[in-house]
Formats: structure tokens, sequence, C-alpha cells
């Protein structure tokens, strides 16, 4: 019996399905494991205090002598961010694009973690006993993205990574056609592929047209113009450039990280900058407004919180003033549309003009139906795994493959830790693999779990009631207190017979404690707690958490 027969092959995600970010697919052999991207997760409302949200990671470092290294598609956060923790852990080449690892790099800037970091480009092959992995050229909104080939005992699996389909690209930015015909014409077992437009008919926009729609708005503008955009689409930066130098104005870009992304991008040759056209922030107060294009994005390389921070006036360097024109290259997402319509709302109080998404100032970096109808075309799988989205993107996304031909029964819709198996050619359901979310806060990496969240939410929501009491152990009397202090649950000026009463329950609880010869602290505090809890609710319908504290003299 030949190895393609005997060598199974597991495909599972560890993040990337069911949510939006932390994507994380694997691929194992019987002594192989293969991993795509390493990324983190906006935390989402309910994570309070939580800064972001990396896979759990505890199935490859139980096999790391197995694992051979981790295949970056693209330097997007979510698909890169996790790395500073994970190699922590798992100390494995990482494999990515020039532009990709130099991101790479930032990340890892001051983490006191050894890597190793391997340039690969699109044409690249590389060999690891017995399988091969190549990789494709993709348009993305971001230069330097590419898709992965896994030539494996059972099949070539591909892993599409973000991808949309712009025929208006140039070479820099374009999709490599030809070879993804290629990889069909010679057969593909199983294709990965981004679900995050799957539900949007018709093919994702042109940046040619966003280069078109800067033009329009900078010459219709009277004043200074601001652009809050994404750092890392370096093809909008260059249709921004030449829109500016066609209506005349100088460019100031604001913010160390987009400042740090024009000078990789510009030293490895995806950008190019036009003559006299960028100044410093400086010289922009030395010139006339109607000359004047400031651009600017996060510390995290994003536009919301950018313009937050402007509409706010909490900007450090950037003041909206009357006649200004402001435009947002981003569309905004379910997490951010309170926050960008209240900010658009303070920037027009301001005297300023707002111009956004739906006058074309943003297209997506993702394909939506008609460019996953030609990815699949392209590739012909025999069995599809939708992946990077929420469910109902991955349902989309299955609907879209049907509609093409590819049987029901040949598509599979995974949630973390699932696992497809691959034996002679034939997929099934396989044995699930540990997956889950390490949540960051702080320094801390892992320490926070559902209790700590939960404790956050009663907090944020009815606040702590700390209750105070002192006993006597030896003479089993009540020394001092009960002491009653709030803390966001009621104003204590105008609820002092509330905090009276609860006092006095509180005060005969204890004493009916000491009678019954009840001294063990852990049962006066469930008594305390218990008692203080029903009473509270009856007369606010609130239920804070409530902390007895017990001292002893």
């Amino acid at each position: 019996m030949s190895t393609r027969e005997t060598n199974k092959v597991k495909i599972f995600a560890l993040g990337g399905v069911g949510e939006s970010g932390k994507n994380m697919y694997v691929l194992e052999t019987n002594s192989q494991i293969f991993v795509i991207d390493a990324g983190l997760m906006i935390p989402a409302d309910e994570m309070l205090g939580i800064d972001m949200v990396i896979p759990d990671i505890t199935y490859l470092v139980d096999n790391k002598e197995k694992v051979k290294g981790i295949f970056l598609t693209h330097g997007h956060e979510e698909h890169i961010g996790a790395l500073p923790y994970i190699l922590r852990k798992l100390n494995v080449p990482v494999y990515g694009t020039n532009l990709t690892l130099k991101l790479v790099k930032e990340e890892l800037e001051g983490v006191n973690t050894p890597y190793s970091l391997h340039e690969i480009t699109h044409e690249s092959n590389l060999e690891f006993d017995g399988i091969n992995i190549s990789f494709f050229r993709t348009t993305h909104s971001i230069p330097g993205s590419v898709g992965v080939i896994i030539d494996t005992p059972q099949g070539a699996v591909v892993h599409t990574g973000d991808y949309k389909f712009d025929p208006t690209s140039a070479n820099l930015f374009g999709a490599d056609l030809d070879k993804m015909a290629q990889i069909g014409k010679k057969g593909v077992l199983c294709l990965l592929s981004d679900s995050v437009n799957a539900e949007r008919p018709g093919f994702s926009g042109s940046e040619q047209q966003v280069g078109q729609e800067f033009s329009e708005a900078f010459y219709k503008a009277s004043g200074r113009v601001l652009v809050v955009t994404y750092a890392t689409n370096i093809q909008r930066t260059q249709g921004l450039l030449q829109a500016a130098t066609e209506s005349g104005r100088k460019v100031a870009f604001v913010g160390a990280k987009i400042q740090k992304m024009v000078e990789i991008a510009q030293d490895l040759g995806y950008l190019t900058l036009p003559e006299d056209v960028v100044v410093s922030f400086n010289e922009i107060s030395k010139l006339p407004p109607s000359e004047v294009v400031i651009v600017t994005s996060s510390s995290q390389g994003e536009p919301v919180s950018a313009l937050v921070k402007i509409a706010k006036g909490t900007h450090k360097q950037i003041q909206v003033t009357e006649g200004d024109t402001v435009i947002l290259a981003a569309a905004p997402t379910p997490a951010t549309e309170i926050s960008i319509a209240k900010s658009v709302d303070l920037i027009y109080r301001a005297g300023a003009n707002v111009v956004s998404g739906k006058n074309k100032m943003h297209v997506s970096g993702h394909g939506s139906q008609e460019d996953i109808k030609l990815m699949l075309n392209l590739m012909k799988p025999k069995y599809v795994i939708p992946v990077h989205g929420e469910y109902r993107m991955q349902k989309a996304h299955a609907k879209v493959a049907q509609s093409i031909g590819i049987p029901e029964d040949h598509i599979f819709l995974l949630d973390k830790g699932e696992a497809i198996d691959f034996y002679k050619g034939e997929a099934s359901y396989g044995s699930k693999v540990y997956a889950g979310n390490v949540l960051i806060d702080g320094l801390g990496i892992g320490d926070i779990g559902n209790i700590v969240l939960r404790d956050r939410r009663l907090l944020s929501q009815d606040g702590i009631l700390v209750v105070v009491v002192t006993l006597s152990r030896s003479r089993n009397v009540l020394i001092a207190g009960p002491e009653i202090i709030s803390r966001g649950f009621v104003y204590v000026r105008e609820s002092e017979k509330l905090l009276v009463e609860a006092t006095d329950l509180v005060k005969g609880i204890m004493q009916k404690c000491i009678e019954d010869q009840i001294v063990d602290w852990s049962s006066l505090k469930i008594n305390i707690r218990d008692s203080l809890n029903q009473f509270l609710y009856e007369k606010t319908k609130r239920r804070p958490m409530i902390l007895p504290i017990i001292m002893e003299i």
C-alpha cells in the first residue's frame, strides 16, 4: 500500500471560524504539523478590560516536536498579532513575505522571545519530509499577500488567504491568476477559503475607484482635507498621493504607525512618493488650507479610534476646524458603527464636512460572491472548508459553493477544534482537538477566565457592596460594625435609609450566628451574602457584588 494511502491528513482551526479574527489553521499528517497564520481578535464588548484575544495553542504545545513552522498569508493583525505570545511557548520557524516579516519584527520588538523568521515569495517552494509547500500571490488590502499550497500525501490542500480579484491592480498588487489556474488543473483536494464577504453579491470594488473619489473630494474641498484610513492599505495610500499631486496639495502623514508603514512600503518598493508632495506636519501650518492633506490612523493602524480622538478633540496633533473636510476611508463594522456615528456628529458640530464610505471612499479587501465563484472555478476543489468569518458568513460561502455545483456533503462548516480527516482522498469528520480563547489583559496572558469576566460584568452592572465586621473570638461578641461601603450601587447620601436597614440586617445575622455558635468565617460570609442579596434585590431589583470582610481581634 502506498504512502499516499496510509498517511492520513487532518485539518482543523484553532481560531478564525465562527468569529472575526484570531485566524489559525492547522494541517497535520502522521508526523508533521503545519500552521497557517497566528492572529489576534479584538475583544467583544462583554470582555470588559480585555486588550486582545488569541488562540489557545495547547494542542500545538503538546505536539511541538511535530510542528514544522507557521506560514503567514499576510501582515494584518488578525493573522500575525498573536505571534509575540505564541512564540514564547512554541519556538518554531515563521515564514512570510518581506512586508509581512517586517511587520512581524515590529510586533516582536521589545519581546524577549527567540524567533526564526524566513522570507518567502509567491515563487518559493519548501520541502518538509515528503510535504511540498508553495505559494501564490493574491490581491488584498495589504501588499505581500499570498495563498498557501500544501501538497500532502492525500492531495493538494490550498488556503487562499484573504483575497479579492481586482483587474485594475498594478503588478505589485495583482493576483497570480495563471498560477491559480495551474493549481486547479493539477487537482485540489480541499480549499480553505476566505468567507468575510460571502454575504455580499457581485465583485468587491477596485482601489482605482477610491483613488478617483479622492481626486474628486480634494478638488471640491475649499479648506484642509483630513483623511483617516488604514495604515496597511498601501495601494490606497498610493492613490491618495496621486490625487493630492493632481489637485496641487501637500500630504503630511501623522501618527507613528502610518509613518512607519509608509517608510517600510517605500523601502520595499510597494510605494512611490511623488516628488515634493510629502511634507512634515510642522510644514503644514505654513501652507494655505486649500493645499493641505493630513493622513492619519490609530496606533494600531486602524482608522476608527483615530477618528474618535479627532472628533472629541483629544488627538495630540490634529484639531478639526471650520471648513475642514474629513474623509473616513473605511467602512464601519457592527462593533464600530455607534462610535463612528457619534464621531461624525461631533465633526459636523465643529463646522467640518464628512465624506465616508458611502461615497466609495472604501472598498473591501475581501472577495464578494462573484470573487468566491471565480476562486472556486479556478481551483476546482473536491472539498471546500469556508474559513475566516462568522458562522453566517461560512454558511453564505457554502451556498455560493453549492451554486456552482459543489455537493453539499463536500462542504464542511467547522467550529474551532472540529477536525476533518482525509484518507484515500475521501473526507470525514475526525476526533475533536482542544481549542479555545486566551485572554490578554495588560501583562497577564491567560490569567483571566470566565469567572473573572463574570465578576467584572456584575461590577459594571450593579456595583459592589463591602460589609466590614469585627469579632472577638475569645469573648464571642461583635466588637465593631457592621460598616457598609457602597461603590457603584447606590448614591449614599440619597440612600441612607436603605443602608441603615441593611446594616441592621447584617447586625441581626451576626448576633444570631454568635448565639448559634456559628463562628466559621465561610459560614458567616455565606449567611451575610445570601440574606443581604435577597434584601437588596427586594428593595432595589439590583444584585450588587457583596463582599463580606470579617476581622478578628
